[in-house]
């Protein structure tokens, strides 16, 4: 019979109750939303992420066992496999699964950091870093019910590698050798994205090595078996290299031969192009550009997606510190706990690298906030130690430790409480998806910006133009510009972009060997267009849009899917179109304004920001600059949900409209460009070209059309 010792047991129970703790903080949100129906689906809650329904999309094919080319459904993908597992073992339902995983998963970061406390034998100081890790704002807002996506592994992953790294270099034993090896192929897996962290590690590592303890074979046998499972191949090429690497490590006769593996391993590393992804994400998280170039051929100008991703951008030091440890005051006090506890235990310094990456933030965006959580949450722990060792009774040391832990918990608690984040899409908008996929066949495509394309591939199970991986400056120009411009223009670009796509997928598929070897350059859809009808400059290839054309011959189905929600974010979607490709000149922006908080004050409707409708002039005042209104149109829905529109024209000469959706309680000022844009045209007026269009849905929520050419 196994027997515990005391510190196993008091190790365990810890871990035990973290990990209850954890958990208990991420049902909040279930418990505040259980009789919200509008986020749920078939009586389960639906994600609150979109790029969650990505891995769910996999998963879903996986245990269907349906596929096919070209629906980009991630089949082989981490997420999706491991989901697909669970999916398979537990007895619940599909959509219990993805909604729940994150919470329990997401937990088990308690466990390396408990346990890399219990080699600095102070477990007091891991389980307090555990409680405030595992509900830190950051790391709760990327792991919380119903946020289903890599992050809720991201963090656990890489906290083991760093326990697995101060354990082998403080106990020289072989079996933290394949700890560490394992663990990073296990990250990778997971993760294709962590040799930067992984690469920070082992350069942190042999610096230690070559100043500290440069006699110690041990060390770079850690480096040679880290290097060979960070080699840029396939797993299942690394493991038995890793493998081997373990046996001969093992061997005390090949001692003399370890600087020469470690040697090769490092060659290795380069060659395969261990480095390459490592500085194509500081170009595009550190060194990024509003717009992108094209290398060859017209050399088109694109505006790039990562200048209106809120993750990627700049945030201001109370965010940054807040999401970091909960509070301002709590993250300078953790910094200077942090810088103690290296000077009180240098093999610490060793979690530098998470420190950095979460610093990255102040340049990177947001999301790297989450890996600076753990170890600064070690710092102000191992302050509340030490400040509870002074105390002069064991009991004050006991209730020093539980009021300090108490008050940096709170501020994240708060934070869970009041962080009421909605699904990705609400019951309504679901049931409307769930309708067309029983109208559709699955090589049909749905148009709608990108941020919707996850979530519409799983629930109506049809191919998208664009989504949460594929939506470079190239691939949202077309999509801009159909939702953007008028109905005939963005008809035809409609099938030009869908038959395009599919074009190239086949090109792509029978002449893989041929573009690899020769490095053939693809260029993007609408360069093909324009060379294709005999153009130079896409300015031209684009007006010719407006005149009679020869289209690709149809193949399959087009449906444009225009929610109301988009209204909030086409300001922005307009930006991707509203530029010339040739020069890289961003156009003059539409006026679009939305107000959903204004008030009517009898001589005039106060809509916010300096903008007011004057009743008795019939004008838009916008600052100091008073316009006539060109007209005033109501929508109103009745009892059957049918709309009604009614358009009084007031000035035929001006360029500023305002429409009041009386419905939704919104008001929205516009210019002519956006009026007529096919998105207002389409959702907001229902008034559609029936030669082009052919309407499928006008539910309130989202209005769904038929291409008809």
């Amino acid at each position: 019979m196994l027997t515990l010792n005391k510190d196993t047991k008091k190790t365990l129970l810890y871990i035990s109750i973290a990990f209850t703790f954890s958990v208990l903080m991420r049902l909040i949100w279930v418990y505040q939303f259980s009789g919200v129906e509008a986020f749920k689906f078939n009586n389960q809650f639906m994600i609150n992420t979109n790029d969650g329904y990505y891995y769910a999309e996999g998963a879903r094919d996986l245990l269907s066992g349906i596929s096919q080319d070209n629906d980009l459904s991630p089949i082989t993908s981490a997420g999706s496999l491991l989901t697909a597992f669970f999916a398979k073992i537990l007895p619940f339902s599909f959509e219990s699964v993805i909604f729940y995983l994150p919470v329990f998963l997401s937990s088990l970061v308690v466990i390396p950091i408990i346990l890399i406390a219990k080699g600095l034998k102070n477990l007091e100081m891991g389980f307090i870093a555990a409680l405030l890790a595992s509900i830190t704002w950051s790391y709760y807002n990327r792991t919380m019910a119903g946020y289903y996506d890599t992050d809720m592994l991201n963090i656990v992953l890489p906290m083991f590698l760093l326990w697995s790294i101060i354990w082998a270099i403080n106990t020289n034993e072989n079996k933290y050798l394949i700890i560490t090896a394992i663990d990073i192929l296990i990250y990778r897996w997971w993760y294709p994205q962590s040799y930067s962290l992984e690469f920070s590690f082992f350069g942190l590592i042999l610096l230690y090595a070559l100043i500290f303890d440069r006699k110690n074979m041990f060390n770079y046998k850690l480096l040679a078996i880290m290097m060979l499972a960070m080699m840029n191949i396939d797993g299942f090429i690394r493991l038995p290299l890793v493998l081997g690497a373990f046996y001969i490590f093992t061997q005390e006769k090949f001692d003399k031969y370890i600087y020469y593996i470690l040697g090769a391993s490092v060659l290795g590393f380069f060659v395969s192009g261990g480095f390459d992804p490592i500085w194509s994400k500081l170009e595009l998280y550190v060194f990024k550009d509003a717009i992108s170039v094209g290398k060859e051929g017209l050399n088109l100008h694109f505006f790039t997606v990562m200048q209106t991703i809120r993750e990627a951008g700049q945030i201001p030091f109370e965010t940054f510190a807040n999401r970091i440890s909960g509070h301002a005051a709590t993250f300078i006090i953790s910094i200077v706990g942090y810088a103690y506890l290296v000077y009180r235990h240098k093999i610490m310094i060793f979690a530098l690298p998470m420190v950095g990456l979460g610093f990255l933030a102040s340049v990177g965006g947001l999301r790297f906030t989450i890996y600076a959580v753990p170890i600064l949450a070690f710092g102000i722990a191992f302050l509340i130690t030490e400040i509870s060792l002074k105390m002069p009774t064991n009991k004050m040391k006991v209730l020093s430790m539980v009021a300090f832990t108490l008050a940096i918990l709170y501020p994240n608690y708060k934070h869970i409480d009041a962080y009421k984040v909605p699904t990705v899409f609400t019951n309504d908008e679901v049931k409307v998806l769930d309708v067309l996929k029983t109208k559709v066949d699955r090589e049909d495509y749905v148009v709608s910006w990108w941020d919707y394309g996850y979530p519409i591939r799983y629930y109506a199970d049809m191919k998208t133009l664009g989504d949460g991986g594929k939506h470079s400056g190239s691939v949202n120009f077309p999509l801009s510009y159909m939702l953007t411009s008028s109905q005939v223009e963005a008809a035809k670009m409609a099938r030009l972009d869908v038959e395009y796509t599919e074009q190239k997928f086949k090109y792509l598929k029978e002449n893989k060997e041929e573009i690899e070897d020769k490095n053939i350059t693809i260029f993007s859809n609408i360069e093909d267009m324009t060379k294709d009808y005999g153009f130079n400059d896409t300015n031209d290839f684009l007006f010719s849009l407006q005149t009679e054309m020869t289209l690709p011959k149809k193949t399959r189905d087009i449906y444009f899917y225009l929610p109301f929600r988009m209204l909030n974010i086409l300001p922005t979607v307009t930006l991707f179109s509203n530029m010339d490709l040739m020069t890289g000149t961003k156009g003059k922006q539409p006026f679009f304004f939305v107000s959903k908080n204004f008030k009517d004050s009898g001589s005039k409707i106060d809509l916010g920001r300096s903008i007011y409708i004057d009743k008795a002039t019939s004008s838009i005042v916008i600052g100091q600059q008073k316009i006539p209104m060109k007209r005033f149109v109501k929508t109103t829905y009745n009892a059957q949900k049918k709309l009604d529109v009614n358009v009084q024209l007031i000035n035929p000469t001006s360029d500023i409209s305002v429409i009041y959706m009386a419905n939704y309680n919104t008001f929205l000022v516009l210019d002519e460009k956006m009026y007529n844009s096919l998105y207002i045209q389409l959702m907001v007026l229902e008034n559609y070209n029936k030669n082009l269009f052919e309407a499928v849905t006008l539910d309130p929520n989202v209005k769904v059309y038929k291409l008809k050419i």
